[in-house]
């Protein structure tokens, strides 16, 4: 069982920055692939980015190409979305996710959101 908690959302102006934390709990973080998801009002979840076990592969949803970073540092069982240059469209709560497997594909565990919102 691996429990997830996230924080370091907020409101920030049109073109600010944040940094979302995801603190997993358990001994074998390492051992799961990582994955941020968000979702918007009246809209369905859909994927942000995810992160291989070791870190050493990424892949990200078009939108968050060459704003958002995903990263993980497997001593602290914490994965990080440093979000940049955002848009209202941003606006959602994000979610952190993580599956045992070395990429994410079906998340096994999800964690409760944290809310992001970007004014413009």
């Amino acid at each position: 069982q691996v429990q997830l908690v996230e924080s370091g959302g907020g409101l920030v102006q049109a073109g600010g920055s944040l940094r979302l934390s995801c603190a997993a709990s358990g001994r074998t973080f390492s051992s799961y692939a990582m994955g941020w998801f968000r979702q918007a009002p009246g809209k369905e979840r859909e994927f942000v980015a995810r992160i291989s076990v070791s870190g050493g592969w990424k892949y990200y949803a078009d939108f968050a190409k060459d704003r958002f970073t995903i990263s993980r540092d497997n001593t602290k069982n914490t994965v990080y979305l440093q979000m940049n240059s955002l848009k209202s469209e941003d606006t959602a709560v994000y979610y952190c996710a993580a599956q045992r497997a070395v990429v994410i594909s079906t998340p096994d565990f999800w964690g409760q959101g944290t809310q992001v919102t970007v004014s413009s």
